[in-house]
């Protein structure tokens, strides 16, 4: 493996969320008396961190309700954080087999830096993370390179030496702008095409394709 390291997108990418996260937006919409959302429609509203799901799942007009509804869905959320929410097929052997090649590995999330931690320690115990980043105060979203870049140096690698894989073009996004091998997944919120548009270097359809797609990078 010629790629030092490995920085993982969480949603969509190791883990499907997206039912707990639906649930738990409309759930706070309807206490706030506010239309709710197919839950396939969420596919296209997360990606940017909290506040821009909750802008989005708003109707234009009642932006006075913002503050509320989000505190209702953390309160919400807090709870029922496991209740739909799994790892996808084969990434835990996935994993296992990249720390076996020796491969550093981090998660970087825009989802709360909290539930970050608690997905990632329920959902992949024992997978040798040096880091995981969720959204935090001092560190600017992707697809700010900042937290990539940061990841990197505490993983001990340069830039070019990491991977970066996701599921979405914010992720591609950072990728590039990190200087870093761009990995799409075929099987999260997004479409192939989104992510071969914002420049991943390969996209993978399946956990055993995506480790032969690091095996095999030439960065």
């Amino acid at each position: 493996m010629l790629l030092r390291a490995v920085i993982f997108d969480l949603d969509g990418t190791l883990v499907d969320s997206l039912g707990d996260i639906a649930d738990a937006t409309n759930h706070a919409l309807t206490l706030h008396g506010l239309p709710t959302h197919p839950e396939s429609a969420y596919l296209r509203f997360v990606g940017s961190g909290v506040r821009e799901l909750i802008r989005r799942a708003v109707p234009a007009g009642r932006e006075d309700l913002l503050e509320p509804v989000l505190a209702s869905y953390k309160a919400y959320y807090d709870d029922h954080l496991f209740d739909r929410t799994a790892h996808y097929p084969g990434i835990p052997e996935m994993l296992t087999a990249l720390a076996g090649d020796g491969a550093r590995m981090a998660v970087l999330s825009n989802k709360s830096d909290d539930f970050v931690k608690r997905l990632v320690a329920r959902l992949l115990p024992g997978v040798p993370f040096a880091a995981v980043y969720g959204e935090r105060p001092d560190l600017p979203r992707k697809p700010d390179p900042t937290a990539a870049l940061a990841l990197a140096r505490e993983l001990g690698v340069a830039p070019t030496e990491c991977a970066f894989v996701g599921d979405t073009s914010i992720d591609m996004d950072t990728a590039r702008a990190a200087g870093m091998y761009g990995v799409g997944v075929a099987w999260g919120f997004r479409e192939v095409a989104e992510l071969k548009a914002h420049g991943a270097r390969a996209v993978a359809d399946t956990a055993q394709s995506l480790l032969t797609a690091l095996r095999d990078a030439r960065p």
